[in-house]
């Protein structure tokens, strides 16, 4: 069941990252991002960390990718990047990527992380919520308002665009 669960979310996640890249909308592309975020945080599930993923999910799910899907909403394409067609490009970051990832496969493989053994038992995640919000509250509160200042500067950047076009049409 758990090999099932793995491939399944492995298909999703690579699935839903390669659109990501290769999706000529940005919205479209935004909601595939979610997608491999969302697909991160069943591996966390797997590996028995429900609080690691549910805060994967609060936080690059919930909130910055749809932040970056509000942002793109508001900001006309033509604002964020000119667009160069190039095959050899394309091709050229896929082989680059392949190469990264083998080579990443291979320290991984040769670097004997099957063989470590603890005696230490479990942490429980209960105990990193307790530690976490004990300690690192000013972090979440500051990540709450680089959120805020965020939509805020959207925001600011969609009204400017109008007021532009109004001067432009008088």
């Amino acid at each position: 069941m758990a090999d099932a669960a793995f491939l399944a979310l492995t298909v999703i996640t690579i699935g839903s990252a390669i659109a990501a890249l290769e999706m000529r909308s940005l919205i479209y592309g935004s909601i595939a991002l979610m997608g491999t975020l969302g697909g991160i945080a069943g591996f966390f599930f797997l590996l028995d960390a429900p609080f690691v993923a549910l805060f994967q999910i609060a936080v690059y799910v919930g909130s910055i990718a749809v932040l970056i899907l509000f942002t793109v909403m508001l900001v006309k394409r033509e604002l964020i990047f000119k667009k160069i067609e190039d095959k050899r490009r394309k091709f050229a970051g896929i082989g680059l990527m392949l190469i990264i990832m083998v080579s990443l496969g291979a320290v991984f493989l040769d670097s004997g992380i099957k063989t470590i053994t603890t005696d230490e038992p479990a942490p429980d995640f209960r105990d990193i919520g307790i530690d976490f919000v004990t300690y690192y509250w000013p972090a979440l509160i500051l990540m709450g308002l680089l959120l805020a200042g965020s939509v805020t500067g959207a925001l600011v950047l969609a009204k400017r665009e109008d007021v532009e076009n109004d001067q432009r049409a008088n």
